[in-house]
């Protein structure tokens, strides 16, 4: 009998420490099936954030490290260049990648290392109480914004999009966004974080998958009205679907300069 559906020797069986309708848990279900699938739990290192995700050594049955805040894409450029026959993900929150880490990231992007981000955009930061991060919409409130965001106050600026800024960077190969609002963009992410793992463990340069994350208890909603919210506000400002996309391209390059190389079908199944 073939088994469809089980739980990932990737994941730990233990209780989380996540709020009720956050979307960590399903991210990190995503990363632990795929790499359950493509047989790399052996291989594989996470380089863990500051942040909601700190514990994410605590879920994942594989290697990690825990680098200090906005650090983890220096600590994952290290740990590939040691270990390149390694799956190394570097994951990270919008605050740990797109505030105090966004020098390492951009830098890291730029020189084309070889690992994958995933990069959990939920808004808001959600460990340290619910403070405006670089990602926060126009409008919306947090705990250093009452008002909500305004781009004419001093210090608040405008929400970054990070994979439209990565996109530019010669040395990116691979960007695309998600959402883990629905049973359809889950399928659709995790077939986005598929083609970046299999770009990856080819040796074709930077890849990275954003994923639009609900924060329900930042957001000061339940779980469905978070899941709506997102639909209806983050979804708009951060549009879904592969941003840049040269697999094909590298892969045809990197067949050519090996002797009987073939090329990867890179497909999102």
């Amino acid at each position: 009998m073939k088994k469809l559906y089980g739980y990932p020797e990737s994941l730990c069986r233990v209780q989380t420490k996540y709020c009720g309708g956050c979307g960590h848990g399903v991210i990190h279900r995503m990363i632990a099936h795929l790499i359950d699938s493509m047989g790399l739990r052996d291989r594989t290192v996470i380089t863990n954030p500051v942040g909601c995700a700190i514990w994410a050594d605590l879920y994942f049955n594989f290697d990690s490290v825990q680098p200090p805040h906005g650090r983890t894409p220096a600590a994952a450029t290290g740990v590939k260049r040691v270990l390149p026959d390694h799956l190394v993900i570097c994951y990270q929150g919008d605050g740990d990648l797109a505030a105090i880490g966004a020098a390492e990231m951009l830098h890291a992007a730029n020189r084309g290392e070889r690992f994958t981000t995933i990069f959990v955009n939920n808004a808001i930061y959600g460990m340290t109480g619910g403070q405006m991060a670089p990602t926060t919409l126009l409008g919306q409130k947090a705990s250093t914004a009452p008002y909500g965001r305004d781009p004419g106050q001093a210090g608040m600026g405008y929400p970054i999009r990070v994979c439209e800024l990565l996109a530019c960077l010669d040395g990116t190969r691979y960007i695309a966004r998600g959402a883990v609002n629905n049973a359809a963009n889950v399928r659709k992410t995790q077939g986005y974080i598929k083609k970046a793992f299999e770009a990856q463990m080819a040796g074709i340069g930077f890849t990275m998958v954003e994923i639009l994350s609900p924060c329900p208890t930042n957001w000061s909603m339940d779980p469905k009205q978070s899941v709506e919210w997102l639909e209806d506000n983050m979804i708009p400002a951060f549009p879904l679907g592969e941003i840049k996309n040269t697999l094909e391209t590298d892969a045809v390059r990197t067949a050519a300069a090996i002797p009987g190389g073939k090329t990867s079908g890179f497909d999102a199944a």
